[in-house]
């Protein structure tokens, strides 16, 4: 298939266009390459003639008609989105731009490129939408988790504004026709994550012997879902999913943020604990209780049932096995999230390094 990807230079976009152009497919990277976008998640594809850069902000959507002149796609992965909460409370426009205005600038393309396909073409042709369980708000603790008919209830600028996407996405498909996909994901780790979330936050801080921080009490509960089994779960629904279809994906993996942070550290601990002469015993001590984050939900939880019984997937990595390989991977990659740090790679972004 040629599959346009977008987003494909970030945290889940790197990992799946890796999966995809490895599985044989031809992908055209769309991306702006804004803080979070690093071409360095894809060092290993440079050069590989299945996959292809396409620099450009999805809020013109001039740049964007020309991405599916370019591409002629079989299908749309839409990923691309401003995703931090935090970012979110501090400057919404962006997260409206991007996650609302650059939807529906994909949409309309994709809907002008859809009629003009064959009979074949249109009834092949998939727009998959990539989204979060945060639209559907906060749990408590003894309920079930969300389903995809649980009512939309976001709390932040950011999950308003992917809730608005996807309420966008199934406006074109009931009004247009468009055959679309929806996939709603809870909290994501593994390799290629940005610093600036809670799992590489953790890890550094450890290595660097700074202050952990953890919102309130540590009590928020969140369900960690690996990237690798997210892509895996992605790849299933854009080849077998129905279209109109909502699929939640989640990683049947819920804890406290407090005992995710004790967790890493204790691992750290057993594979690089700190030299004795730092003052420090053990990683766990570095751990700093910070003003909790304003509208923080207190819990989120997936019900996977219907992507498991309709199309097979389950995830494969568990809390013993997912955390321990992520942070081992951020120990064996350590030029690739120093180059972050050092803001080398918006140097290299650029082209003045």
């Amino acid at each position: 298939m040629k599959i346009l990807v977008t987003g494909g230079a970030g945290f889940i976009g790197s990992n799946l266009v890796r999966k995809l152009v490895n599985d044989g497919h031809e992908v055209l990277n769309v991306d702006n390459l804004t803080y979070a976008g690093n071409r360095a998640s894809l060092a290993d594809l440079e050069g590989n003639p299945k996959h292809q850069w396409a620099i450009l902000d999805i809020v013109n959507s001039a740049a964007v008609e020309v991405a599916f002149e370019k591409c002629q796609p079989d299908a749309v992965m839409h990923l691309a989105a401003e995703s931090h909460v935090d970012r979110s409370i501090d400057g919404p426009n962006a997260f409206i731009q991007s996650n609302v205005v650059g939807t529906m600038n994909l949409l309309q393309s994709a809907l002008r490129y859809w009629k003009s396909l064959d009979e074949r073409g249109r009834k092949l042709f998939r727009f998959h939408h990539i989204s979060t369980d945060e639209v559907y708000g906060s749990l408590d603790n003894d309920v079930p988790g969300f389903s995809e008919t649980t009512p939309y209830d976001p709390h932040s600028p950011y999950s308003a504004s992917k809730a608005s996407s996807d309420h966008l996405v199934r406006a074109w498909a009931d009004t247009y026709g468009l055959p679309v996909l929806i996939t709603n994901c809870s909290n994501n780790y593994g390799p290629f994550q940005f610093p600036e979330k809670l799992i590489p936050v953790v890890i550094l801080k450890c290595l660097k012997h700074e202050p952990i921080p953890v919102y309130g009490k540590g009590e928020n509960i969140r369900d960690w879902l690996h990237v690798f089994d997210h892509v895996k779960a992605l790849r299933i629904v854009l080849e077998k999913g129905k279209p109109g279809r909502t699929y939640n994906i989640g990683g049947d993996n819920e804890m406290r943020n407090i005992d995710l942070v004790k967790l890493l550290c204790n691992i750290l601990n057993e594979i690089v604990p700190s030299d004795p002469n730092s003052g420090l015993d053990k990683y766990e001590d570095l751990i700093t209780y910070v003003t909790d984050r304003p509208g923080h939900d207190k819990r989120y939880a997936i019900d996977a049932s219907r992507i498991r019984d309709e199309l097979g997937w389950t995830p494969s990595e568990t809390a013993e096995t997912g955390f321990r390989k992520t942070v081992q991977w951020y120990l064996d990659n350590q030029d690739w999230w120093q180059n972050i740090l050092s803001g080398d790679y918006k140097l290299e972004r650029i082209g003045r390094k």
